[in-house]
């Protein structure tokens, strides 16, 4: 079996998140979804679990972060170009998001960010390695 990464978010409401990621271009992969949690697939190897708050609760003893008002994590998602950036943010706020920061260029990467419905930040980015400093 490959190397594979899973990503558990506890979501207010795992079928309005599921919208939104779909907006982001994850793809739903309902043998491993039911009302409780999504499987939302973003590549062959790269899942992400959106869980009812319940759900998140039974595999955890510690109680659920507010992600609206503190953060718990920065997600990543790499794009090959910049209008692919602009592409998956706007469909992203299309479907409900936020995005809390304006656009950043570094030369070699431009980044924005968007959160979800709960405040989970994903931050969507292209980066052209031929512009990296020296």
């Amino acid at each position: 079996m490959a190397n594979q990464i899973f990503i558990n978010l506890a979501v207010q409401d795992p079928e309005k998140s599921m919208a939104f990621y779909t907006a982001l271009g994850f793809k739903n992969n309902p043998q491993f979804s039911d009302e409780s949690g999504k499987c939302m697939v973003w590549s062959d190897n790269i899942f992400l679990m959106i869980l009812s708050h319940e759900k998140f609760s039974s595999f955890t003893k510690k109680p659920i972060a507010d992600t609206k008002s503190s953060i718990a994590a920065l997600l990543s998602l790499s794009m090959d170009s910049i209008e692919e950036v602009n592409q998956v943010v706007d469909s992203g706020l299309g479907a409900g998001g936020i995005e809390p920061n304006e656009m950043r260029d570094y030369g070699f990467m431009v980044q924005r960010t968007i959160e979800d419905f709960d405040g989970h930040t994903w931050e969507i980015f292209h980066m052209d390695m031929s512009k990296l400093p020296a």
